[in-house]
């Protein structure tokens, strides 16, 4: 099941990098005005990347958890990607709206090969 996996890993990675670019960029405003509300979302974030990448590598290595951590990252990423989008639709970033999307459809995907035990 490489997709699930190289989905995971791809995402996590790109989870961290995303929020350390606009961190370090000072797109991050909440900082400021919402320091506790954007510092659980934060570790929410994070959580969710570690639990992705480390589910993907550990599929691509094939050890037996391997399956119920991912199915455990991807459950955390839909609701990431089913949530999220919200903040961009009310400043009418469209194409962020659109890129959750894309991102909640290879979560669904993977979610069902991951249960099923089909890969396509």
């Amino acid at each position: 099941m490489k997709f699930p996996a190289w989905y995971g890993i791809l995402v996590g990675l790109l989870m961290i990098a995303q929020w350390t670019l606009l961190i370090l960029a000072g797109g991050v405003p909440e900082i400021q005005t919402a320091a506790w509300e954007i510092t659980f979302h934060l570790a929410a974030e994070l959580s969710t990347a570690m639990v992705l990448i480390i589910g993907g590598v550990a599929m691509l290595r094939s050890i037996p958890w391997s399956r119920t951590v991912l199915v455990l990252g991807l459950g955390m990423v839909v609701y990431s990607e089913v949530v999220s989008p919200g903040y961009f639709a009310q400043r009418g970033q469209w194409a962020f709206v659109a890129m959750f999307a894309a991102l909640l459809l290879g979560a669904v995907v993977g979610v069902i090969q991951l249960l099923t035990g089909k890969s396509h």
